[in-house]
């Protein structure tokens, strides 16, 4: 009996999101052991916790070129020049003096659709950071092969999609955009959505794309720029957020909080927003992000990290649920990286 009751302790739970993964119920019982965790309830993010210390990762940042670097080897978009700092160095020494252990790297518009910096920058620091590059909507649909090619040839291990890149008139569910978010799910890549004008502008192309492609994994960036609801539109922007965890493949970052925050440092209001995601989420489909390096003059990058903790703890959530959001969501998310 014993013995039986180790065996079963040993078979973990799988995230939903990698159910249409499995094998057939003989093989996997005969083949594999998963560790499982449960999405969607607050009970269950704290099921696993780890032997050793999981390591801190931002899921949101960028990095540019500075002036000189800009002159000499990797030019700005015109009219897309940096207003502020944003170089590795900067950022290496924000993060050391946070306590921050990597990140992902967004590619920034202010390089568009040339990733020679960001490249470097991932070869140079391959344990620290991982890309998530830009994709490239043109009509032409050579978007689709760029985007193979940062992945396969340059390691990149997401993908953004930026609406207001796509072509005038035209949606992310055009013919374009459907071959875009089918290959990221090919080549096991998330894509990120940037909902800057409001979630609502987009949530229908989102969730047709979910639907069409369960596969594909799904990032919504800085809480979808949803702010705590202060009226009907608000509310029901916040709903649909919540709402959108129908679908197993979508995370949410809690990211850039001054840009959703009505408030200053340490944005409390965002507790109860906090609160509903990791309610309805679960903590593991929920991760921080700063967006470096906007964050540096709001309430510098160090205090960026430490608001989480602050909200957290007004959430009332659990110290396993806030490991998941400071990083292993995201560790996993990104299996081999960030290992401790």
């Amino acid at each position: 009996m014993a013995e039986k009751l180790r065996l079963v302790l040993s078979v973990p739970l799988l995230r939903p999101s990698h159910l249409h993964c499995l094998p057939p119920l003989k093989s996997f019982w005969s083949k594999t052991h998963f560790k499982f965790k449960i999405s969607g309830t607050r009970m269950a993010s704290s099921t696993t916790v780890p032997n050793t210390k999981t390591k801190v990762i931002d899921s949101h940042l960028h990095v540019w070129a500075s002036p000189e670097e800009a002159v000499d080897k990797y030019p700005y978009v015109p009219g897309n020049e940096p207003t502020l700092p944003g170089s590795v160095d900067l950022l290496l020494q924000c993060m050391e003096e946070a306590g921050v252990d990597g990140a992902l790297i967004v590619q920034p518009i202010n390089h568009k659709f040339d990733h020679s910096l960001v490249t470097s920058v991932l070869q140079k620091y391959p344990s620290k950071f991982v890309g998530c590059c830009l994709a490239n909507p043109s009509e032409d649909g050579s978007g689709v092969e760029h985007l193979e090619r940062l992945v396969s040839k340059d390691g990149y291990r997401a993908v953004r999609f930026n609406p207001y890149l796509w072509p005038s008139g035209q949606k992310m569910t055009n013919e374009v955009g459907k071959a875009l978010f089918s290959k990221a799910g090919e080549l096991g890549i998330p894509v990120g959505f940037m909902c800057m004008k409001g979630l609502n502008t987009h949530l229908s192309e989102i969730e047709k794309l979910c639907t069409e492609f369960p596969s594909t994994f799904v990032l919504l960036d800085h809480i979808a720029f949803c702010q705590p609801p202060t009226n009907d539109e608000e509310n029901k922007a916040f709903s649909d957020l919540l709402k959108l965890s129908r679908f197993p493949q979508v995370y949410v970052k809690f990211s850039a909080l001054f840009r959703v925050s009505r408030k200053q440092f340490p944005y409390d209001d965002l507790a109860n927003p906090l609160y509903q995601l990791v309610s309805t989420y679960g903590a593991n489909r929920v991760m921080w992000g700063s967006d470096f390096p906007f964050v540096v003059p709001e309430c510098g990058y160090k205090r960026a990290k430490e608001a989480i903790s602050l909200i957290a703890n007004q959430a009332t959530l659990s110290a396993s649920e806030l490991e998941w959001i400071m990083g292993r969501t995201v560790i996993e998310l990104f299996s081999g990286h960030w290992q401790p």
